[in-house]
This record gives C-alpha cells, sequence and structure tokens, in this order.
C-alpha cells in the first residue's frame, strides 16, 4: 500500500483463501503470517513462490474441494495448481 492510496482502494483486498469458486483477481502480497500453517512463514512464502504466486499474477480460483472447501484448484497465469486453503490465506489477492 503506498501512502496516497485512500481507505476505498484497499478495501478490495481479500486472501485468496476467502475467495469464492470464479474469483478472479491479481496477486497483490504475499503474508505468510497465517495461524495453523503446517509450515514456518518464511518456508511457506518460499512454497508459494517456487508454485508460481508471485506479485502481479493473475489468479482465477477453478474449483473447491467437497470436504470443507478444501483444497483449492488455483490457476496462476497460464499453471493450475492445488492448495490447501490455509495455505492460500498467505496471498493478498485484489
Amino acid at each position: 500500500m503506498t501512502v496516497h492510496q485512500t481507505a476505498s482502494e484497499t478495501t478490495h483486498e481479500l486472501r485468496l483463501g476467502n475467495a469464492p469458486r470464479g474469483f478472479i483477481g491479481t496477486i497483490v502480497a504475499l503474508q505468510p503470517d497465517i495461524a495453523g500453517a503446517a509450515e514456518s512463514g518464511h518456508e511457506l512464502e518460499r512454497h508459494l513462490l517456487e508454485m508460481g504466486f508471485t506479485e502481479g499474477a493473475r489468479v482465477e480460483i477453478l474449483h473447491q474441494g467437497a470436504i470443507q472447501r478444501d483444497p483449492i484448484a488455483v490457476r496462476v497465469d497460464n499453471i493450475t495448481i492445488a492448495v490447501r486453503r490455509r495455505e492460500a490465506m498467505a496471498v493478498v489477492v485484489k
């Protein structure tokens, strides 16, 4: 967030793990400070970067699992990836 952004410009950001099926957006940041993740924040961030979750990438939620909506199938640019919803909570999108 830059100094010149207003509150209304930042309200459209959400965690990818909270986005509904069919959501299309852009990755704004990785914030691996989530509780309940199996990996440390640094490991989770590295893991997400290796899978292609980079700032500015286009993301789309394609499918969600039948049990507790987990895992979710996400298209990141032109790659389809399955990720746990709790890991997707580290990805900030708009």
